[in-house]
C-alpha cells in the first residue's frame, strides 16, 4: 500500500501482502469487548471498521479512543478549526454507532492538537488508563513501524497503543490510576508492512462504508469525494481493496493486520 494512505492496503498490494508472511492466522473468536485506538476521527473506520462491525454483530462491545482533535483535517486555510474539531467529535460518535449499533461502547477523545501528537509518558498513561477502565479483550491500532509513513500522528498513535498495552498490564505502571492492571489477549495493528492475520469481513463492507460516510467533513480532504460520482468511486475503491484482500485468502472480503499475542 502507499505509505501514507489510511487503513487497509490498495488492491495492487494484495498479492504481495498475502504471501508476505509464512504463517497467517485468521478469524479470532468474537471478543467480549474490543478497543480501537486511532490518531484522528475516521482512522478506526479506515483501519478496522469491517472487523469491528462483524464482531459487534456477534455481540462484541466496541470502544473507540481518538487521540487528536482532528482540527487540521481540511484543505481550507480559512476554516474555523475549533468548529471543525467539534464537528469531528459528532461525526465520530455517529460513525461508532453506525459500526456497532447497540453494541457501541465508549467513544473517548484525548483531544491532543491535530498534527502535534507525541508519544509522551503522560499520554501513555492516559491511554493505559483507558485500557484499564474499558478492559478490552483485543486492542487495535496503527502499526507504528510502517516504513516511510509521513504523518507523525499515525506513527505516535501506534507507539502509544503498543506502549499503553504494556503499561496497562503491569501493576507497577501508573499506580496513581487506582485501577487494576488489565492484559488484553491480542493486539492487532493495521497499516502493517508485514501483516500475518486476516479477518473475513464478507458482508460487512457496507457497514464500514456507512460508518466512513459519517465523517462528512472528510469527504474532500481524505476521501476525495466532493460529488456523487467521486463518492461512488470512493466506495468502489474501498470495496475493491477488501475484496482483493479476501480473494488472496479465499474469502469474499478481508481486513489484514499484524497480530501480536505475546502480551
Amino acid at each position: 500500500m502507499a505509505a501514507n494512505e489510511p487503513g487497509q492496503p490498495a488492491l495492487t498490494s494484495a498479492s504481495s501482502l498475502a504471501g508476505g508472511a509464512p504463517d497467517w492466522t485468521s478469524n479470532l473468536a468474537t471478543p467480549r469487548s474490543a478497543l480501537a485506538i486511532g490518531a484522528h476521527p475516521d482512522d478506526v473506520e479506515f483501519g478496522c471498521g469491517a472487523t469491528l462491525a462483524k464482531w459487534a454483530a456477534d455481540g462484541c462491545t466496541v470502544h473507540h479512543v481518538v487521540l487528536t482533535d482532528g482540527s487540521k483535517g481540511t484543505w481550507d486555510p480559512d476554516a474555523d478549526t475549533r468548529a471543525l474539531a467539534a464537528a469531528r467529535q459528532v461525526e465520530q460518535r455517529d460513525a461508532a454507532l453506525r459500526l456497532a449499533g447497540t453494541n457501541r461502547g465508549q467513544v473517548m477523545f484525548l483531544e491532543q492538537v491535530d498534527g502535534e501528537l507525541d508519544s509522551t509518558l503522560a499520554l501513555r498513561g492516559q491511554v493505559a488508563r483507558c485500557i484499564r477502565l474499558l478492559q478490552p479483550d483485543i486492542v487495535l491500532g496503527h502499526d507504528p513501524w510502517k516504513r516511510y509513513r509521513l504523518h507523525p500522528d499515525h506513527r505516535h498513535a501506534g507507539l502509544l497503543a503498543c506502549d499503553a498495552v504494556v503499561a496497562a498490564r503491569d501493576p507497577h505502571f501508573f499506580r496513581e490510576h487506582g485501577l487494576a492492571a488489565h492484559r488484553p489477549h491480542t493486539l492487532l495493528l493495521w497499516e502493517a508492512d508485514q501483516p500475518d492475520h486476516f479477518e473475513d469481513v464478507t458482508g460487512f463492507i457496507g457497514t464500514k462504508l456507512h460508518a466512513l460516510e459519517a465523517h462528512t467533513s472528510q469527504f474532500q480532504s481524505t476521501m476525495k469525494a466532493t460529488s456523487e460520482d467521486q463518492l461512488q468511486a470512493f466506495r468502489r475503491r474501498i470495496t475493491d481493496r477488501l475484496e482483493g484482500l479476501g480473494a488472496a485468502h479465499g474469502v469474499g472480503a478481508a481486513e489484514i493486520f499484524k497480530s501480536i499475542t505475546d502480551l
